[in-house]
């Protein structure tokens, strides 16, 4: 029998931080059992050996949402350059922005109410936010100089496209325990974003105007429970849900050719569209009010169970950051100039099933894959271990050693 050298004592190690429930420790102490001439010390036990923890189980409701969301995004970037000189294009390109970043952020919102200053989910924010940034920032910028314009300057303050909701997330998320301690965190949140919308001097520095304005859905999406979800999904909401989007699309075919795209951007103070700064108070409160009615009516209609498209729901961030390059790349490419049908009903139809159908093979787990470098990297090099981790799994082996000794 293997015993300890006299007057050793293993100094205990502190609480693991964030420990798997339902999970053994490794080691567990035994009845001290005192010997002649030495002091007592407790005989490790053998190990028990710890279950591997079930795989997380996600939610059918959450990744068909994302999915459909991103299909929205995708399909309105492609509506740009071709809904000029057609009404009814141009309102649905209105009805869509309204909704579809709002639902995106909510749900981003929701799904960082876990997150706090611990080693683990600061990591996992600068591999899963910060890094991809930087890549595809760079990435952008590269590709505009190599097909449109070759002064442009990389510039990581400065997000180009898509870029933004990347540097917004991660502010927000760093943010996350302030807006949890806050006793009424949605008011302060839509005051800030008023503020910067009669803000012009904010500047562009990280697109802070969209980081602001922005905000309150994402403190919103802190905020709501499992049941404010379910609420939504109720049968008499998906019916009352229908009324409300055709009386939407009426209101913005009337609007149409009378309201700036400005305001669903988000970009801007009002000032810097050419609008008075009480505007900027006004369209504040309308818009969210108007994006949250949506929001509610978009996620009415989103099936709950497994569909074909579920599983694309894990790989929305692949089909969000890729098809920029298919949209810019055609738009570089003098696609729609040099084919002026793509403008007209039938090539606007047909250009929306197309970027559906490649957003959708972008959001695939085989892409996801290809493109895991850059978008979910480990870089586990790049940090360092936890120290109690560390100890932890020394003791562990340490149990084991001396449990086959024994």
């Amino acid at each position: 029998m293997f015993h300890a050298p006299h007057g050793y004592q293993r100094a205990p190690l502190p609480p693991a931080r964030e420990q798997e429930p339902q999970t053994p420790l490794a080691r567990t102490a035994a009845t001290p059992t005192p010997r002649s001439g030495a002091e007592a010390v407790p005989t490790p036990a053998a190990p028990v050996p710890t279950p591997a923890p079930a795989p997380k189980q996600r939610d059918a409701f959450f990744d068909n949402a994302k999915y459909l969301a991103i299909v929205f995004v995708a399909m309105a970037h492609m509506w740009e350059p071709v809904m000029d000189g057609s009404r009814a294009t141009r309102a649905l390109y209105m009805v869509v922005y309204s909704f579809h970043m709002p639902a995106f952020i909510i749900i981003s919102g929701y799904f960082s109410r876990g997150f706090d200053m611990s080693r683990k989910k600061i990591q996992r924010l600068v591999t899963g936010v910060a890094v991809p940034y930087v890549i595809f920032e760079t990435a952008y910028t590269l590709f505009k100089r190599w097909a449109d314009d070759p002064d442009q300057s990389i510039s990581l303050l400065d997000p180009w496209y898509l870029t933004w909701f990347l540097i917004a997330l991660f502010v927000w998320r760093l943010t996350t325990p302030l807006w949890q301690s806050l006793r009424h965190p949605l008011p302060v949140a839509l005051a800030i974003a008023v503020l910067a919308s009669v803000t012009p001097n904010i500047g562009d520095d990280l697109n802070l105007q969209r980081v602001l304005q922005f905000l309150p859905y994402f403190v919103l999406g802190l905020l709501l429970k499992p049941e404010h979800f379910r609420m939504v999904r109720r049968r008499e909401v998906r019916l009352l849900a229908l009324p409300v989007v055709l009386c939407t699309l009426v209101f913005a075919y009337w609007a149409a050719p009378r309201l700036g795209l400005g305001w669903f951007y988000h970009s801007s103070a009002s000032q810097q569209i050419g609008a008075p700064w009480w505007a900027g108070v006004v369209m504040t409160f309308a818009l969210f009010g108007c994006s949250l009615v949506l929001t509610a009516c978009f996620l009415a209609w989103v099936p709950g169970r497994t569909m074909w498209f579920t599983v694309l729901g894990a790989g929305t961030l692949g089909g969000y950051l890729l098809h920029g390059f298919l949209v810019k790349g055609a738009g570089y490419a003098d696609l729609f100039e040099t084919y002026a049908w793509l403008s007209t009903p039938l090539g606007e139809i047909l250009v929306t099933v197309a970027i559906a159908v490649a957003v959708t093979l972008l959001c695939t787990p085989f892409v996801r894959r290809m493109f895991r470098w850059a978008m979910e990297p480990e870089m586990k090099w790049a940090f360092r271990r936890d120290p109690v981790e560390n100890a932890r799994q020394r003791e562990r082996r340490f149990a084991g050693k001396v449990g086959k000794a024994s």
